[in-house]
């Protein structure tokens, strides 16, 4: 069977009802994150989005309490969740932030004053389509963004908000995928603020084209499987696997992990080693050892040597290890050392190598061990297996909210969102 119908069949079938007690509660969970990342990243990109808004009028409602069309509505919350690279991750053969879709899930059920169980079905329902797409492939590795993978699971989320069929439904995926096959360029070398606003143009995307399914527009039969389609084109026919489809159950979310450093995935158990590391002596050498993808995704080429920008910076593995290692410590301050001669020189000694057992263990777990060697020869190590916010080292609600609150985030939302599920036409304004 065609991979959209697949979707759109889970779609169609799964409810409410079938969300246990745990998704909902980690369900809760990403929101208060996610809402968390977009209050603090407001002040930073407040000055590019606002001025939009007045060319993109409507009624649907961003976090920041102003409205506008929901589609510009779901770029701008998403673009706002993104932008720190601080909320939820999926690690598989392709990873996602499956959380950047609640910017649209949010825009959408705004201006269809959808309920509080509404938003939570929708969010599961995304979650799952989008993470399970990431084990059915690899699209980083054939130079495709993972955010397609992205827009597909938050085109079901808004089927299933906008109670679409499940004919309207694969259109609505079809019309999400097939125009919008976004290059891997957004994440290579040295990284612009459309690291951010590649997730952001996806789910604005998703939620355009559910709404165009609704209206009754339709989108190529067949978007995975066709002869010009996702399988055949960028997977060459192969190394696809759909059957993975068939095994959705709405709990993906419960395998998605949370970030307790503002840094990309990969780095989290790194700045943890690197926290466990008192340098006491002149360095010689920083030896990071790892897997695969953090090695391939963190220092991939010179520019994650000697970072220009913070988005840089924040994928750059040498940095991220070295200003941990120096300051004994890992928040957004230390975005402001990028040009500190100090963190540069000790940058500059930093080697990242690929272990072969360590990517054989990925990405169930995510090795990483850092050695400090002195200018007398003697050494520091410390090794992790998975950081904190790991599915096998969760953190909790009170973890969460701690995070939300540093962040700035009011309690006032906090309680909002943890009640959520008792809500009518919810409106979440941080």
């Amino acid at each position: 069977m065609e991979a959209a119908k697949k979707i759109a069949d889970f779609v169609k079938n799964f409810s409410y009802k079938d969300i246990d007690v745990r998704v909902k509660q980690e369900i809760i969970n990403r929101i208060i994150d996610a809402v968390a990342n977009a209050n603090y990243s407001y002040k930073s990109l407040k000055i590019y989005l606002d001025p939009l808004l007045e060319s993109f009028k409507g009624n649907a409602i961003t976090l920041s309490g102003k409205t506008a069309s929901v589609d510009y509505a779901s770029f701008y919350n998403s673009f706002l969740i993104r932008y720190l690279d601080f909320n939820d991750t999926y690690l598989s053969k392709e990873p996602l932030h499956p959380s950047d879709m609640i910017g649209g899930i949010l825009a959408l059920a705004s201006e269809l004053k959808s309920s509080g169980k509404d938003i939570i079905e929708a969010i599961a329902t995304g979650y799952e389509v989008g993470i399970t797409l990431c084990d059915a492939g690899s699209l980083r590795k054939r130079g495709v963004d993972h955010v397609v993978f992205l827009g597909v699971g938050a085109a079901a989320a808004a089927s299933k908000l906008l109670k679409l069929d499940e004919n309207k439904t694969a259109n609505a995926i079809s019309l999400a995928l097939v125009p919008h096959i976004a290059l891997r360029e957004t994440r290579s070398g040295a990284l612009s603020m459309w690291k951010g606003g590649a997730a952001a143009e996806s789910v604005r995307n998703a939620i355009f084209a559910a709404l165009l399914a609704k209206s009754g527009i339709t989108g190529p039969e067949l978007p995975f499987s066709g002869k010009m389609g996702l399988i055949n084109v960028i997977f060459s026919g192969k190394d696809f696997d759909d059957s993975v489809l068939d095994k959705m159950d709405g709990k993906g979310v419960l395998r998605t992990l949370i970030k307790e450093f503002p840094a990309e995935y990969h780095a989290q158990a790194a700045i943890e080693a690197a926290l466990d590391i008192k340098l006491k002596k002149d360095v010689k050498k920083v030896t990071v050892d790892t897997y695969e993808a953090a090695k391939t995704i963190l220092a991939d080429d010179a520019s994650k040597w000697r970072p220009e920008t913070r988005e840089t910076a924040d994928h750059s593995l040498p940095f991220l290890v070295s200003v941990t290692l120096f300051t004994q410590n890992f928040w957004f301050e230390s975005y402001d050392l990028i040009k500190d001669k100090k963190v540069i020189e000790l940058t500059s000694k930093v080697e990242v190598n690929e272990i072969e057992e360590y990517t054989r263990m990925y990405p169930s777990s995510l090795p990483v061990k850092i050695t400090v060697e002195y200018s007398d020869s003697t050494k520091d190590s410390s090794y992790r297996e998975v950081p904190k916010g790991h599915y096998k080292r969760p953190m909790s609600r009170e973890e969460i909210v701690a995070k939300a609150q540093k962040l700035g985030l009011d309690k006032k939302v906090i309680d909002y969102i943890e009640n959520i599920e008792n809500k009518e036409a919810v409106k979440i304004v941080f």
